[in-house]
């Protein structure tokens, strides 16, 4: 469900591998482009190896450690002038983790003549932008062209992102991408994610958005890629598989039945997904209701494209299925799971 797939290029020998693993997935019917993410030797690695700077999609240059002192920018402009040799985009992804400490001292010195200085946080904040904004100007200078700029500013908080991204749109028309650094495990980094990229989106701000987050011990990373669809899509901003709409259970709700069928239900619109969307367009908008009582049951799924209601504590133990908000068969028995998955299939197709 990538769109755009990051890569770390970090070694000879990964550059060295970039070409061949685009090659296989081409030939696999792949096509996401892929972005080579360089950190303190991508000069020299686009260099050495002319075949990865071809195969890549887009280059990642963090300005804060392409280069120390006198060597900053020569390396920076050695990557640029790459990029627009092989035509090219480049993010420049500024983080606070490694800032141009130059530029950072700078500014430092500058708020301390102040008559009323600055907070550290809003000094660094001040330090993200301008790092951002002077390497996209340079990156022009050097003749990338201002459509092939890409910019992002990560940061580990909240309301820095927030500030940071609001001072970046409103002084330049690049487009931004969108995600804090490291936002945690878990549904603190799911939540920390989206408190922070939806203020953003909502004001218009953005253009691509990753989801950072760290994965379990074994576990699986493309659940960012997971939350990042989500987000957009909770939001109305863009459709990736079907919504499943579900209560969230309460004293009238029997057992765990509707819980299982929610889950067995998204389950199989994910895995479907893949050729439905080749073949029926729109597929991605639908909404399908798994409802756990009579309470709201009915109507929720009334206003859902498909959506069953299943009986609750003493409620009969049957289960009307509704289609565009007409009523259209009752299910009962032992396998209301089989036949309502079997009912949102024939729906699709």
């Amino acid at each position: 469900g990538s769109e755009l797939v990051r890569i770390t290029v970090n070694t000879s020998e990964a550059a060295a591998a970039v070409a061949p693993i685009r090659e296989r997935l081409e030939q696999l019917g792949v096509t996401v482009p892929l972005i080579g993410d360089f950190h303190f030797n991508g000069h020299k690695l686009l260099r050495e190896h002319p075949a990865c700077a071809e195969a890549l999609g887009k280059y990642r240059i963090n300005p804060g450690n392409v280069g120390r002192g006198s060597k900053r920018d020569p390396q920076f402009a050695e990557m640029i002038e790459t990029a627009c040799r092989c035509g090219k985009p480049v993010r420049i992804g500024v983080n606070w983790g490694s800032l141009d400490q130059d530029l950072l001292t700078r500014l430092m010195d500058e708020n301390s003549s102040r008559a009323e200085p600055l907070t550290a946080q809003q000094v660094m904040r001040s330090a993200v932008v301008l790092s951002a904004l002077e390497s996209a100007r340079r990156a022009e200078e050097l003749g990338l062209p201002h459509e092939r700029i890409i910019l992002s500013a990560k940061v580990s908080g909240v309301q820095d992102l927030i500030a940071i991204y609001r001072e970046l749109s409103s002084r330049c028309a690049y487009p931004l991408h969108l995600g804090l650094t490291e936002a945690g495990m878990g549904s603190k980094g799911i939540v920390a994610s989206t408190a922070g990229m939806a203020v953003l989106l909502q004001e218009g701000i953005g253009d691509t958005i990753r989801a950072s987050l760290t994965p379990e011990p074994g576990g699986d990373r493309t659940q960012e890629v997971v939350v990042a669809q989500e987000i957009l899509q909770t939001m109305g901003l863009r459709s990736f598989t079907p919504m499943v709409v579900a209560c969230p259970g309460c004293g009238r709700t029997t057992s765990t039945f509707f819980q299982e069928l929610a889950q067995r239900i998204q389950s199989h619109l994910r895995h479907r997904m893949p050729e439905w969307r080749r073949h029926y367009a729109g597929v991605e908008d639908m909404t399908v209701a798994v409802m756990g009582c009579v309470v709201n049951g009915p109507g929720e799924s009334k206003h859902a494209n498909i959506g069953i209601s299943l009986p609750g504590t003493g409620e009969r133990p049957v289960a009307p299925v509704y289609e565009d908000g007409e009523k259209t068969v009752t299910l009962k028995g032992e396998r209301i799971a089989e036949e309502f998955q079997d009912i949102v299939e024939q729906y699709v197709i």
